[in-house]
């Protein structure tokens, strides 16, 4: 991927070394008869596709299977035994200022980001008693790496000097695609036993970032590991702080993106799952979805893992062999669990909004939804009791889903005490097992944004785009990058796009990374 030359960081607060992907080159919009494009899949990579290649002037079908959009994070009406009409999601989702291409898309209809919070940290939090926070953690590197050093229970110097700084040292310097060719063949876990990083560290940090891909660190790629703590920590400006939608998901975001869509002429089909797609010999291509078929100039394939498979699996004269067997062989995490609760008192004033947990059996993380959310401030406000939400990844299985949520909510009584004796007002768990997995030498089988028919593209945040993105903001970025490549054969001006820095930030760590390049 080449990287274009602009003013330090463009926007104003985005990190001063943001590298700039250009726009590829073209006619603004299409003269004249523009081309019809399907779009399969209405989260994040669909809508983003679906809005560059409707502001440009095509004809613009996008059809998403659920009734709303949003995909991952989609959200949907539920009424509670009080009789109260609230909206359940798949859970918390951390928008990183990182995130250039995801607030790019959302400053479309709401170019001051005002439907974001500020949360003022990260806490982590260990069953033995350590904690760790980020709020106070410089954010441009090397700083950030050091005030952590510094400042964290769980990392001190003495960790710091027992560490295989040769084997540590290519974090200082990660690019894509040759982190990949370095460690992906390592599992996160194996490789932090490699550079001997610190037990409780080990625990309370990495394992909480690594299980953010709903994966256990034994099965992640190291490279992916890697990726994100130079996306995160040591390669951005923009630290580890992050926004959250101030309403539920559709009211905040989706549904004045859709309505955005729908100005722009987009056809919006909700509850239209595509059941196959059949090239046309001479150009073109039949979407058939709900037993109609169209035909369409192109296609965006924006679907998660099982989505894409079945989608694939059902249209054999897509793609070819080689293609079609790497999309076959592509893996879903394990199921995680989403408890929300709707409890009769509140959590006590001192908690935080988020909080990360590690050693706490089956739960990684806690919400206090009423801290930022309108929709559950109301009802905490109107109720005197509080909104909570509990999240276990990577669970096995096997396991009883009765056992994990009655563990879960042990566990939050242990954390906040007080909840213990709260009743449970109403509750609702979200089982899901539709994540991408990332496992050990996985990198060269995942699909790219273009397939070997010239006219369809993949999007989405299970895509290898050899760029430095991750989880939504790769949704982002490949939905934007299917569209620049579809308009780039049609002759039309695409988006430029930003990442953070695409290797070490100064001279002097990417020296220090050469060093250990050969032992990684």
């Amino acid at each position: 991927m080449r990287y274009g030359k602009a003013a330090a960081g463009g926007r104003r607060g985005r990190d001063r070394r943001a590298a700039m992907i250009a726009a590829p080159a073209g006619r603004d919009r299409f003269p004249g008869q523009a081309p019809a494009v399907a779009v399969v899949g209405g989260g994040i990579a669909g809508l983003a596709a679906a809005t560059l290649l409707a502001e440009r002037g095509a004809h613009v079908t996008l059809h998403e299977r659920e009734e709303s959009l949003g995909g991952r994070l989609a959200g949907w009406p539920t009424k509670l035994a009080d009789g109260t009409t609230v909206t359940m999601s798949r859970g918390f989702h951390a928008f990183f200022r990182q995130y250039y291409n995801l607030r790019g898309l959302l400053r479309r209809v709401d170019p001051g980001l005002d439907a974001l919070t500020k949360l003022p940290d990260y806490p982590l939090r260990h069953s033995a008693g350590l904690c760790d926070s980020f709020a106070r953690v410089p954010r441009t590197p090397p700083l950030s790496g050091l005030g952590f050093v510094a400042l964290s229970p769980t990392f001190g110097w003495r960790d710091l000097i027992r560490m295989n700084p040769r084997a540590a040292l290519p974090l200082l310097d990660v690019r894509v695609p040759e982190v990949y060719d370095r460690l992906d063949a390592v599992a996160a876990d194996d490789f932090l036993t490699r550079i001997r990083f610190p037990e409780a560290a080990r625990h309370l940090a990495f394992e909480v970032f690594s299980r953010s891909f709903f994966a256990d660190p034994h099965e992640l790629s190291a490279a992916e590991l890697a990726l994100m703590f130079h996306i995160y920590f040591l390669g951005s400006s923009e630290g580890l702080l992050f926004d959250v939608p101030g309403e539920p998901f559709p009211q905040a975001l989706w549904d004045p993106l859709g309505r955005y869509l729908e100005g722009h002429g987009v056809r919006v089909r909700t509850g239209s799952a595509v059941e196959r797609v059949t090239p046309v010999p001479g150009g073109g291509l039949d979407v058939t979805a709900g037993g109609r078929t169209a035909r369409h100039d192109a296609l965006v394939l924006a679907l998660d893992t099982g989505g894409l498979r079945g989608v694939v699996a059902a249209s054999p004269e897509l793609g070819d062999a080689d293609w079609r067997s790497r999309v076959a062989a592509l893996r879903t995490a394990p199921p995680f669990l989403v408890s929300r609760l709707w409890l009769d008192r509140p959590v006590a004033a001192g908690r935080p909004g988020f909080l990360g947990t590690s050693g706490y059996g089956p739960l990684d993380n806690i919400s206090v939804l009423d801290r930022w959310e309108g929709q559950a401030a109301g009802w905490a406000r109107r109720n005197r009791g509080a909104v909570v939400e509990l999240h276990a990844y990577a669970v096995p299985p096997g396991a009883a889903r009765d056992a994990v949520q009655s563990a879960a909510l042990g566990q939050l009584h242990r954390v906040y005490p007080e909840t213990h004796d709260a009743r449970i007002v109403d509750a609702r768990h979200e089982w899901r097992a539709d994540c991408p997995l990332f496992p050990v030498g996985g990198y060269r089988h995942r699909p790219t944004v273009r397939t070997p028919h010239p006219s369809v593209m993949v999007a989405g945040d299970l895509v290898r785009t050899e760029l430095p993105v991750a989880l939504m903001e790769r949704a982002a970025t490949s939905g934007f990058l299917a569209a620049n490549a579809l308009l780039t054969g049609w002759g039309v001006r695409g988006q430029t796009l930003w990442t953070v820095p695409p290797g070490g930030r100064s001279a002097t760590l990417r020296g220090l990374a050469a060093l250990g390049s050969d032992r990684a």
